[in-house]
């Protein structure tokens, strides 16, 4: 088993900075992809931004050039720097870390961090 304990809670206005951390512990051993989903009131949850343990990101098309992710593998955590935010970016956001155990891939969620961005 993996957890996932997010920190970073924030209420911040528009145009102003955030960072949401996220530490694994556990079995954390074969982790592959970590990263960031969010999901507002009434919508569906949306990836945010992804890293793979070789570095590889990915981003949404809404946040790119805003959105940094970021990972130590060292110390089992991800790191998602906002910058330029939106109020369309308030939103629960989750911490997600993809496992490979044998043929499968299991999936490990975190309990969810809100932001608030205000206008």
């Amino acid at each position: 088993q993996v957890q996932l304990v997010e920190s970073g809670v924030g209420l911040v206005q528009a145009g102003g900075s955030l960072r949401l951390s996220c530490t694994a512990s556990g079995s954390t051993f074969s982790i592959n992809d970590m990263g960031w989903y969010r999901q507002a009131p009434g919508k569906q949850r949306e990836l945010v931004a992804t890293i793979s343990s070789g570095g590889r990101t990915n981003y949404a098309d809404s946040v790119k050039g805003r959105f940094t992710i970021s990972r130590n593998n060292a110390k089992n955590a991800v790191y998602l720097q906002m910058n330029s935010l939106k109020t369309e970016d308030t939103a629960e956001y989750y911490c997600n870390a993809k496992k490979s155990s044998g043929s499968y891939v299991l999936v490990y969620w975190g309990q969810g961090t809100q932001v608030t961005v205000s206008s």
